[in-house]
């Protein structure tokens, strides 16, 4: 058997292909995920189809149709507005699924972003170990002791928040976790027959970190990414609140309710209506990655 049968096609792989294949299954096969798949499905569509189609400017004032309550929630309800208008009449209901659109957006970004740089630096910390190990656990022992949301407030703070500076500020700051678990599962995975028959064979060690150690232990990782990508979407609703995430008139869920609090008490729906797809998107979010881990943990613990 050659080199190149060793590192294209190990048994170990396959094994957590279908592994990763029977988890899916497990997890899908439960009424919380199909829910959580349904309810998330139907936000992502109309997020990207209704503001298109109903051909309304989320940003464009209309001052005549301002306060405009939602339908059966008061006096001057109109069909065009089904979730009422705001201070200054942009139609509720456009705003908060273009609002949807960029908490989407930031959130699935942000996860990846942490989940690649933490793999890569676990990877390489457990891989090698020795001086390497040491650097690379120390810089991330840093950056645990640094909370993810003042990090990011202090950065974003003395410069202008774009959607690219969000992303690249909570992803480089939350990857440290997926670093350590990376670095204990190489570690254990380095000493098995595999990985040894591959380095007396002449695979290189950029050939055995990346076709495979990496393929195996990404997708278990994975799973547990689904559920930041949930932790990921409150941060960025928490800055856009405070004024330090996508700026205005771009609307997004935390600038919308920031706006909204100063009417709370004669136009609740202005704050209300962004919380509520924000609630319906984080539990169909945490409904679906909580299926995961389960089918996960019931997978491995019975293996």
């Amino acid at each position: 058997m050659s080199s190149m049968d060793i590192t294209s096609a190990p048994p170990e792989i396959a094994r957590e292909r279908k592994v990763s294949t029977r988890i899916w299954q497990q997890a899908f096969a439960s009424v919380e995920f199909r829910i959580g798949l349904i309810v998330l499905t139907l936000l992502i569509a109309a997020a990207l189809l209704y503001p298109q189609l109903s051909g309304i400017d989320p940003t464009k004032m209309n001052i005549k149709a301002k306060l405009t309550p939602p339908v059966f929630m008061g006096e001057g309800w109109t069909w065009a507005h089904p979730l009422g208008t705001d201070q200054l009449g942009r139609d509720m209901l456009v705003r908060a699924l273009v609002g949807l659109r960029y908490s989407l957006l930031i959130g699935v970004s942000t996860t990846v972003l942490m989940l690649l740089v933490g793999a890569l630096i676990g990877l390489f910390a457990g891989y090698f170990g020795g001086r390497i190990d040491t650097v690379l656990m120390r810089l991330t022992d840093a950056q645990l002791s640094i909370p993810m949301i003042i990090l990011a407030i202090t950065i974003l703070g003395v410069s202008r928040p774009t959607i690219p500076s969000i992303i690249l500020v909570l992803g480089l700051a939350g990857w440290p976790v997926y670093a350590r678990v990376m670095r204990s599962t190489v570690m254990a995975e380095r000493k098995k027959e595999y990985v040894r028959g591959a380095m007396v064979l002449g695979a290189t060690d950029w050939r055995i970190m990346f076709t495979l150690l990496l393929p195996l232990v990404l997708p278990p990782m994975a799973f547990v990414a689904v559920l930041d990508i949930a932790r990921m979407m409150i941060f960025e609703s928490v800055l856009g609140f405070l004024g330090l995430g996508v700026q205005p008139p771009t609307p997004t869920f935390g600038n919308i309710i920031s706006d909204g609090r100063k009417y709370l008490m004669n136009a609740w729906w202005i704050a209300t209506m962004p919380g509520v797809f924000l609630v319906l998107v984080l539990t169909s979010i945490n409904l679906m990655g909580a299926s995961l881990e389960r089918a996960r943990n019931a997978i491995y613990g019975g293996a």
